[in-house]
Formats: structure tokens, sequence, C-alpha cells
């Protein structure tokens, strides 16, 4: 189920639109369906977007424990792993003289609506401790409590452990165990007395689902992704990878028509649903954990592929998407469709197996004769139709045509020459209009109006010229700028107007209308800014790529390791940090695939599993020291490649017919 951004009413002016609640704060777990969303004191008071919450329904808003007669006094709030977090606090009785708390209590809560709450005695002697949990719900769809209109909360009945609400065919169950010495449905309430002796613990659980029956069946989706490793000179690379595979695992949701099928969600709390291009992209990032995540998304969205006859047969649906004050919105479907060919490439020469390839090889023509259609008169493709030619979108259509022609070539069929040939001529005609000149050398257009003129802004969808694409053989595929502007886009985006120290910018911080919280106009967004590193290194621009890639290691240092899927940045001082985004999603599917992308490529892997070989090419320097990736995978067996201090590359384990290549 998607849950995009809430819809904006038409003829609102933008001040009074509704806002998105902040979440920068909050604790979330998730455990795809299953959503929880705390403050970092843990208490769950019915206010604001908190709560717990599956398939999309807020089936609990309020959770407040009172111990004593108290509310205990927060100490510490953590998150434990994707999917659940822990609240530390104290109570003080006054059962024992002085200062110090006498009962410790802590909760550990559970995307999958369960709750340990666990109370402990500090006291030198036995005490009685009365303790209550106020229950609450309003049954809302979290899209409804995103702009504010979630209700009041529904009418309590007492269920045989605990408590139960029901409105408009929703129903909420939480039971207890133990269970409570009273419950009192008016008011939400739970009771029990505990009798604690000197350092003696009690436990409590509550579990809340949608109806009366077992736990919600979260976090189950059958898991295609390898449990990589990371070792390294810097410590933090192993946390990162870590944690980048937890949460994108915690996102995997099951295609509700094809059970056996999962894609990665693109992120919570706003968008636990399917968005085609993100979920392709982190796919994409993903592959040297396997193919099963890529196959499986392509299998998902070929199944949503326009059949119909007409301008967009064989495009795959997307919504469209805000593009920042400069450009309209852009659709989503014009890049899912765009990546699919590309995606199947790429995971055939990381080796998914041929006949499943072959099973999706028909949608992937389908989307290149879409392509093929939808240039406009000048040559470019128009996203959407009729509106601007941007930047991004030809550098996506020209790996399209490349890796299609590949993939066509190595699967016997016609056309791979045709495809060769639509990219060579897109590469003169975007080296000719979108290029701006200037004294410093020029940089790359953001787009083409539909009249022909440049919009001449440097943004951060300008690194998605240097995502050229990895073809067979391990040969990397050509780029749509030449030599002497891929040096000066490399430089560009290693200089400070964007890259901020902590990431690459969205937009350059000189251009009119910079914001650095703008989502697409100065904000840092961790999925280009891993493609800029990738990019970078794949083109030997060590020095940029190395500290894009630092800065990037920093701020996810900064956030925990869980990189929002978006984060403000003045340009980075001694002393400063980077600032989260009030509204970002976080885990999102592409930031936390980010780490895996950025780390995979500083090996230089590039693998071709049809030719039975795999080329490294290391990024030069080392700028994490030494690394061992273990755990990857290459035609469908175990990797592992080591980079030494010096930047060489040795591969430690891998299939047996594989061989290293030039």
């Amino acid at each position: 189920m998607s849950h995009p951004a809430p819809p904006r009413p038409t003829g609102v002016p933008a001040a009074r639109r509704p806002e998105l609640p902040p979440v920068h704060g909050a604790l979330i777990c998730v455990a795809a369906p299953g959503l929880a969303i705390s403050p970092e004191h843990g208490q769950l008071t019915g206010r604001g977007i908190d709560g717990i919450y599956l398939a999309g329904r807020r089936l609990l808003s309020r959770c407040v424990l009172r111990v004593g007669g108290r509310d205990p006094v927060a100490v510490q709030g953590r998150r434990l792993g994707p999917d659940r977090a822990a609240f530390t606090a104290t109570v003080r009785t006054g059962a024992e003289p002085g200062p110090d708390p006498d009962i410790g209590v802590e909760r550990v809560r559970h995307a999958d609506g369960t709750e340990r709450i666990t109370v402990r005695s500090f006291a030198s002697r036995p005490v009685r401790v009365p303790v209550e949990i106020l229950l609450g719900t309003d049954l809302a769809e979290l899209a409804e409590v995103a702009v504010g209109r979630s209700g009041p909360e529904v009418p309590a009945g007492v269920h045989a452990a605990g408590l139960r609400w029901s409105a408009g065919g929703a129903e909420a169950v939480t039971a207890a165990d133990p269970p409570p010495d009273d419950a009192l449905a008016s008011a939400g309430l739970l009771r029990w007395q505990l009798e604690l002796g000197p350092g003696e613990a009690r436990v409590i659980e509550l579990r809340t689902t949608r109806d009366r029956g077992a736990r919600a069946s979260v976090g189950q989706v059958a898991n295609p992704l390898a449990d990589a490793r990371a070792e390294a000179d810097d410590p933090r690379a192993e946390e990162w990878l870590r944690t980048g595979v937890e949460d994108l695992r915690a996102l995997l949701l099951r295609d509700p028509e094809r059970p056996g099928d999962a894609f990665a969600a693109a992120g919570v709390p706003w968008r636990l649903g399917l968005a085609p291009a993100e979920s392709l992209w982190a796919a994409r990032m993903a592959l040297p954990l396997g193919t099963g995540l890529a196959g499986a998304t392509l299998r998902i969205l070929a199944r949503t592929q326009t059949e119909a006859s007409g301008s967009d047969a064989g495009m795959i649906p997307g919504p469209l998407r805000g593009a920042g004050p400069q450009l309209p919105p852009g659709c989503t479907g014009t890049e899912a469709t765009l990546a699919f060919p590309a995606v199947l490439a790429e995971a055939r020469l990381w080796g998914m197996p041929e006949e499943e390839v072959a099973r999706l090889l028909p949608a992937a023509e389908r989307c290149l004769d879409w392509l093929r259609g939808a240039l406009g008169g000048d040559g470019f493709l128009a996203d959407p139709d009729p509106g601007p030619r941007r930047c991004e979108t030809q550098a996506h259509a020209h790996r399209a045509a490349l890796l299609g022609a590949d993939l066509l070539d190595g699967c016997g069929r016609p056309g791979g020459e045709e495809w060769r040939d639509f990219a060579a001529a897109l590469r003169d005609r975007f080296r000719s209009a979108f290029w701006v000149d200037g004294p410093d050398g020029g940089s790359p257009a953001a787009a083409l109006h539909p009249d022909g003129r440049p919009l001449p802004r440097l943004t951060g969808a300008a690194a998605h010229l240097l995502d050229t694409g990895l073809l067979g053989g391990g040969r990397l595929a050509p780029g749509l700028l030449d030599r002497p502007r891929t040096e000066q886009l490399a430089r560009l985006l290693g200089a400070p107007g964007m890259d901020s120290g902590w990431g690459l910018r969205s937009m350059a911080a000189r251009e009119p209308g910079h914001n650095p919280f703008g989502h697409r106009s100065g904000a840092v967004r961790a999925y280009e800014s891993a493609v800029a590193v990738a990019g970078l290194a794949r083109a030997g621009f060590e020095k940029e790529a190395a500290g894009l890639l630092r800065g990037l290691l920093d701020a996810a240092e900064c956030f925990g390791y869980r990189l929002p899927e978006m984060f403000a940045a003045e340009q980075r001082t001694a002393g400063s940090a980077p600032l989260p985004h009030p509204a970002a999603c976080r885990p999102a599917a592409v930031a936390a695939a980010a780490g895996i992308h950025v780390l995979t490529a500083l090996a230089g892997i590039r693998p071709d599993a049809p030719g039975g070989t795999v080329r490294l090419v290391p990024l030069p320097g080392a700028p994490l020291g030494a690394l061992r990736l273990s755990g990857l995978r290459v035609s469908g067996q175990p990797f592992a490649v080591r980079i030494s201090r010096l930047g060489l590359a040795m591969v430690e384990e891998a299939a047996d017919e594989l061989q290293l290549g030039g």
C-alpha cells in the first residue's frame, strides 16, 4: 500500500497548505508494513504523528505509562535496530530517603506492535508499586494524520486481557500479559499492583494488533539480501554498511498480488509503499548483495506496465514528484521506465539467472520501444510531455539505450546496434544544447525549456551524467559528456559550491533560490551524493570522490548511520553538524542503499557473470584505508574483496567459474 505525501488543495496560498508534522526528532522503527513512531521519551501521548501503525493505519496513538502515580522521568531513548527502540526512565517513589530514584523502567517497543515494559526495584526493602497504562487510538489513516485530520479517539471496550477499539470497519486490540488487575474502558486504563523485592523486576508485555487474532505478521518477507560485512581501518564503514542493509530489509514489502515478490518501500513514515523509480534504484544499488531484490522489483513493475496502444504503451506508471521551485514536477514513471532495462542489464552482469532475464526481457524491450516513441521533435525526452527536457532524464535515456543494447546483444535479440546509434545521436545533441559556457569553464544546464532555452542552474541531478552504467566485460558505458567537460563537472561537484562538507547539495550554494533545506534546491540528498561518489570514483576523479565520500560518512555518523533521504547542510565548519530536515523519511530505501553503493564502488567491482569474469578497479588512494567487503554475491555465490592501504585490490572469495579480468 502506497502512502504518498498528503494532497495539497488547489487555490490555497502556499503558507496555508497543510504541513507534514516534523519527524526528525522521532525514533522510527519499521518492519514493513508495521511502523512505530515514538518521541524520545517514549510516552505516546495521542498528539502529533506518534503511534503504532500497520499498513498505513494507526492502531495505537496513546500509550502513557505511570508508575507509583507519577510519570517516569525519561533518561534515554535509543534505537536497538531498525525495528525496535528502547526507552529508559526512572521513578522516585519516596520509599528511600534522598534524591536517588528507587524504580527503573525500560520499555522496548517493536514495529510489530509489541511493547515489553520492565519495572525494576532499586529499593532496599520490598515495595508495592501501582502501574497504570493509559491507552487510546483514533484508528486514523496515516495520510489523515499527516494533514491534521485524524479525528477524536475512538471509545474503547474491554477485551479479555486488555482493550479494543472499532470504527468504520477498522479494529485494533491491545492485549496485556499478565492481564491487568483492573481495566476501565471509559478511561482507556489498565492497572496492576506489583510487589517487588529488592532488585526484583516484573515484566508487562503489550501486544497491539488490528484484530483479536495472533500477532501481526510483519517483517517476515523472505530476505533477498545477503549478509554483507565491511571491515576497514575506518571502523565506521562497518556500522554504515550494517545499518543500511538492516534498514533496507526492514523496508521490504510483499507484492499483494504475488506475495513471493518483495520490493523496497520508498521510506517511512510518508511513503511506506511502492515508488517505482526509487524502489528500482534501491534494488540496483543493492545488486552487490544479490539479484533477488532487483528481480522481484522488476517483476512487480512489469506487471504494472501499460499494455494499451498509444504514446504510453510500454511505460511504467508512476506519480508526479516535486522538482523544487525552478521546474515543474517530474514523472517518476518516466524515470522508472528508463531505469527498467538498465537495472535488468546490470542484474544480468551480477549474476541473475538467464531464464529469469529471459522472462523479464519482453518488458525491457517494451520500455525501449516507449523511449523510441517518446522523444520530442528536438530529439530530447521531455518530463512530463510537454515540459522541460531535464538533464538527468537525458542521462537516464542514454544509459537505458546503451545498457539496453548490451542486454539485447547478450540475449541474442536484434536491435543492439540501433540503440547504440540512438545513444550516439543523443550524445551529439546533448553536448551541443545542454552545455552552458562560462568564464569558469561552464556547466550543464539543469534543463531545456520547451522552446530550447537552457535553464542555467547547477544542481545535484548533474551527478547522473557520471552514472553511465556497466557493460559486459567490465567496461563502463560512455557518458553524455566528453572527457574535458566531464573533468569540469567533476571539479564543480567537488568544489564548495556543491560539496557542503556533508555531501552533495541538490543545488549549488550561489544559485538563485538556493535553500539549504530545499529538497531540490539545496538540501543534501543521500542518493544523489552516493551517485556522485560512485560516478566520480569510476571516472577516476580520486580527490573529488574521496572528499564527498568522507563528508557523507561523517554525516552518516552524525545520524547514527541511518541517513535520512535528505538533510540540510550549510558549508561545513569546525564544530558544525548536518541539520535534519523536519519532513524527511528516515529510513528511506535509496538512503539506506547509499552506503552499499558507495563502499562497493570504492572496491570498483565490475562483474560479467555471463562472461565468467570480474574486474576490480578500486579508487586509488584508499580514502578509508584498508577495506574488506565480504558476504557479497556475484553469480549467486559468495564474493569477498580486500583493498589495501595502497589501493590495491584482491579477490578473496568467488565462484569457481569466475576469472579475474584485466
